[in-house]
């Protein structure tokens, strides 16, 4: 390559991309533009942070600013890019001090997404949320706390210390909504009940975790009524109200009085500012090949504003997860050093805990999707014991595999239990990478100790119950 590599966006693929050029080239000019304080950070870790399981924000910095810039390259946050001119091969940054325009030689497009705020009014309000980024964790958690046990040394330097202590001077909520019942609104409930909140869960579709499936979805609501939280599945809300604070949300079947409201209805990819420089996908966000090219020469997409090709069917996915990115990124900055290398396909898979259980899913777990894709879905949902029935810590294990039946190719898979289920969806993942029919996932010779795993290790017999089902439909 030549020139200088600049990258937008200073989180998980951008500064996996930007480190991984500079390690292998130590020569190469890299500059890397955040429009905000915050690089390098866990955000799948915010809602532990609410709950308070990690103790300080900076504890979720995977690099400092100084970390970087001891590495070679040029971080200039607070220096947001409004446009790409493919052309000229040049970006125009809004810095503190006016607006530049920088060449490249090579661009990478990482700027992530944004929480979604609609369809409804009301998040502007004083404790009203969407979590997506650091400052929304801390100001969540300062008003959370009672103002005299705050403690401004638990949040960073980078913090937006306004909005978080205005929050924390706030009196504590003792009633929470959430909006949502996918990861965010799962993850915070749970992190709201820590506090002892009364926590009511909004979702507008039937169950809970639509990407899980309906088995997962209904059984983690069961689980979190459980635990004191209110469950409304198949309940809209169209409003957060108040007068300069939440007081209330309204929703389908009339109104919830509340101190706090939590919005978690998804995300967009961060991709206005390109303005048609860069070809979109059907899911709007960037375009990109196999190993993360962008319809223009030189100009890399990766993260979550860039689609990736699915494991399962080989066309373009959206799927915005932290793996997808942080692999990406790493792919993008050893191809300008040297070979290209591809930045992997996607199966979707996720991993994600609701107070005692562990949930996991990839591939495709929806009929209807796996239909459009061209398949002929059959699924089936049984439940195992996560080791052998006389070993303490035994507990039931609950496997949704969905398999073509014209093909008998495994789609996908989910997975929930309170003894490590969520991590057994990995040999799902696997599994789908390679193409395997059901037929031959249950013969896969996993591992067995009593202390482990039953001698049928859940996933197999899953695959099992499915594989037969199969052969006598066919």
């Amino acid at each position: 390559m030549s020139g200088t590599f600049v990258v937008v966006g200073g989180d998980a693929a951008g500064m996996s991309a930007a480190s991984k050029a500079k390690r292998d080239d130590p020569s190469l000019d890299v500059i890397v533009f955040e429009k905000g304080e915050w690089v390098s950070y866990a955000h799948c870790g915010t809602p532990y942070y609410v709950k308070g399981e990690v103790e300080k924000l900076h504890d979720l910095l995977s690099l400092s600013p100084t970390d970087i810039e001891e590495r070679g390259i040029d971080l200039r946050r607070n220096h947001e890019v409004v446009a790409v001119d493919t052309d000229a091969e040049t970006v125009t940054v809004e810095e503190p001090d006016g607006t530049t325009t920088q060449p490249y030689g090579d661009l990478l497009v990482a700027t992530g997404g944004r929480a979604v705020t609609e369809p409804f009014d009301g998040l502007s309000l004083d404790g009203a949320f969407t979590l997506h980024g650091l400052d929304s964790a801390a100001a969540i958690r300062a008003y959370l706390t009672p103002p005299a046990e705050y403690d401004p040394d638990d949040v960073s330097e980078y913090a937006d210390r306004d909005r978080i202590e205005r929050h924390a001077d706030a009196s504590p909520p003792e009633r929470a909504a959430i909006v949502g019942g996918g990861y965010v609104g799962v993850e915070m409930a749970e992190a709201l009940t820590a506090w002892d909140l009364d926590v009511t869960l909004f979702q507008r579709s039937e169950h809970l975790l639509p990407p899980f499936g309906e088995a997962i979805g209904k059984q983690v609501a069961d689980h979190l009524r459980e635990h004191g939280v209110t469950v409304h599945t198949g309940t809209a809300v169209s409003a957060i109200a108040g007068d300069g604070r939440v007081d209330t949300v309204i929703h389908d079947a009339g109104h919830t009085d509340v101190g706090i409201a939590i919005a978690g209805v998804g995300i967009r990819p961060n991709v206005e500012f390109l303005d048609g420089a860069l070809d979109l996908g059907a899911s709007g966000a960037i375009a990109t090949d196999a190993y993360g090219r962008t319809s223009e020469p030189n100009v890399y997409a990766a993260g979550d504003c860039a689609e990736a090709l699915h494991t399962v069917t080989g066309d373009p996915a959206w799927v915005p997860l932290g793996l997808t990115a942080n692999r990406a990124g790493r792919a993008i900055g050893k191809s300008l050093t040297g070979e290209p290398e591809p930045v992997g396909e996607i199966a979707g898979t996720a991993v994600v805990k609701a107070f005692d259980l562990g949930c996991g899913r990839a591939g495709f777990l929806d009929a209807a999707s796996a239909r459009e894709a061209g398949f002929d879905p059959v699924s089936e949902t049984i439940t195992a014991g996560s080791r052998s029935g006389y070993y303490p810590g035994a507990a039931e294990t609950t496997v949704t595999l969905l398999g073509d039946r014209t093909s008998g190719r495994l789609l996908g898979g989910a997975t929930v239990g309170k003894d490590r289920a969520a991590k057994r969806i990995d040999t799902v993942a696997t599994a789908l990478e390679a193409d395997l029919s059901v037929e031959e996932v249950q013969r896969l010779d996993l591992g067995y100790a009593p202390p482990f795993s039953p001698v049928w290790d859940p996933i197999l017999v899953a695959s099992k119950v499915l594989a037969g089902r199969i052969e006598s439909e066919s």
